[in-house]
């Protein structure tokens, strides 16, 4: 396994470590571009610029996507490492050296990661002896040896700030096989993950505007569900309503069904029954398709038809 140490911005750092309890941060990139390739529950790690040269928390990697400045603080809030998103604009202006434009919905980079910690400042560790102070983005270590190894030990020492028991596995098998920490989703990784899954557009009309497009779940955090990829579909806003209060539904076949108490109840529903019947888009991939029993779940349970 490998761990990347990330050079971070101080204000960001600072702004989250005051925060208990998170469960996600968006590691955001004015530019756009990702840290480094990364796989599923990879440790990033946060290396503090001048005058606060130390690794002083991290994180496990979710996932990556480029999203536009607003639609990244719709998602995260103030787990952008913000406290409003004029701020965040500010910031984003100030790392590219551009002037304010209210008008620019700015493209970053979201590395979002899950579990966060922040060490105590009394338990910031020195970067290794080969992180040199011209690194600009980060650098990648083996976890099994050397430098690296000696590094995650001393993270590890602090394990009472950790809170990813799974982290303490440093001998698991490397990329490319079974991974050794498997990070738990947020909300906000899971609406990053289904977005770009379905190809950031509806999967009933096809929309693709970005703005109106909602990760909806299957079966609801609060009936049982969970943040994970199969128990998600991405729909238009208009459409999510009507699916989270029963009055459409996506059947195991993938078939979408208007209910009849949609004009009963509103008196309306013309825009939306020439869709019933219709076969919705979903990702090609077996494992990115959405799960068949908690289909027939919504369809048995939530649907009024």
């Amino acid at each position: 396994m490998r761990a990347f140490v990330a050079v971070t911005d101080n204000d960001w750092f600072d702004f989250l470590s005051r925060r208990p309890d998170l469960d996600e941060v968006n590691f955001w990139t004015p530019s756009g571009k990702p840290l480094a390739h990364m796989s599923l529950g990879q440790p990033i790690l946060f290396k503090l610029h001048a005058p606060h040269n130390y690794i002083a928390g991290g994180g496990f990697f979710s996932t990556f996507s480029v999203l536009p400045a607003s639609i990244a603080w719709e998602t995260f809030g103030e787990m952008n490492g913000a406290p409003t998103m004029p701020e965040m604009r500010r910031r984003i202006e100030r790392h590219r050296r551009v002037a304010a434009d209210p008008r620019q919905d700015y493209d970053v980079g979201c590395t979002i990661l899950a579990d966060p910690f922040f060490l105590d400042r009394s338990r910031w560790i020195p970067p290794p002896g080969d992180f040199h102070a011209n690194v600009v983005r980060g650098k990648s270590y083996d976890l099994r040896e050397g430098s690296g190894r000696e590094l995650w030990e001393q993270v590890l020492g602090a394990r009472a700030l950790i809170r990813h028991a799974a982290a303490e596995r440093i001998d698991g098998p490397m990329y490319g096989g079974e991974i050794a920490v498997r990070p738990r989703l947020g909300q906000g990784a899971f609406r990053v993950l289904v977005t770009d899954a379905y190809e950031r557009r509806c999967a009933v009309t096809r929309e693709k505007a970005l703005p109106v497009l909602q990760a909806a779940h299957i079966r609801p955090v609060s009936a049982g569900g969970v943040h994970s990829l199969d128990n998600g579909l991405l729909l238009r806003s208009d459409i999510h309503a009507l699916y989270d209060r029963g009055y459409v539904t996506v059947t195991p076949d993938l078939t979408f069904r208007v209910s009849r108490r949609l004009k009963d109840d509103f008196d309306n529903g013309e825009p939306y029954y020439p869709l019933s019947g219709s076969t919705i888009w979903a990702p090609s991939d077996e494992s990115r398709k959405p799960s068949e029993k908690l289909l027939e779940w919504h369809a048995d349970t939530v649907y009024k038809g």
